[in-house]
């Protein structure tokens, strides 16, 4: 079967050439920024290693590396809220990725969200910048959105 990806072998190759190069950090992953093929909003930041990155360009599903779990995730597996690419982006030294998808529904009520959490991406709340509070305990954070469904309900109470 052909490989998805050559090794770096130099700058001009890696910064100007055709063919996908990836940079892997120390442990083996990149990371993988994804967002919504119509409105660009940032979904999740998530890490493949070679093994989901390879999955991801054959099938055109976003697969991650699970660092928490220790294991290949498919990205709505459990959830129905899959990330199918519309355009796969590297950056210029080809050490991070970019995945514009489109989300499929959930497998319970339908909804369309990025996040386990409830919320239609990972990113949302908002950090206070400008000055830290008083009592040390670090900057203070927002919830700027509202919940898209309930993770109880789609992933069960264990989730």
């Amino acid at each position: 079967m052909p490989q998805p990806f050559v090794p770096q072998t130099d700058k001009e190759q890696t910064e100007f050439g055709d063919q996908l190069s990836v940079k892997f950090n120390d442990q083996g992953m990149v990371p993988c920024i994804s967002t919504h093929a119509d409105t660009g909003e940032v979904l999740m930041l998530g890490y493949m290693n070679d093994v989901a990155l390879a999955k991801t360009i054959e099938t055109g599903f976003v697969y991650y590396w699970s660092r928490t779990r220790g294991k290949l995730w498919f990205k709505g597996e459990s959830s129905g809220m899959t990330q199918q690419i519309d355009q796969l982006l590297t950056n210029c030294d080809q050490s991070a990725l970019v995945a514009k998808v489109r989300i499929g529904k959930s497998h319970t009520g339908g909804v369309q969200a990025s996040c386990h959490t409830g919320y239609p991406n990972c990113f949302y709340r908002e950090v206070q910048t400008g000055k830290l509070p008083p009592d040390g305990r670090g900057a203070k954070l927002t919830v700027i959105q509202d919940k898209a469904f309930d993770p109880d309900k789609v992933y069960g109470k264990s989730h």
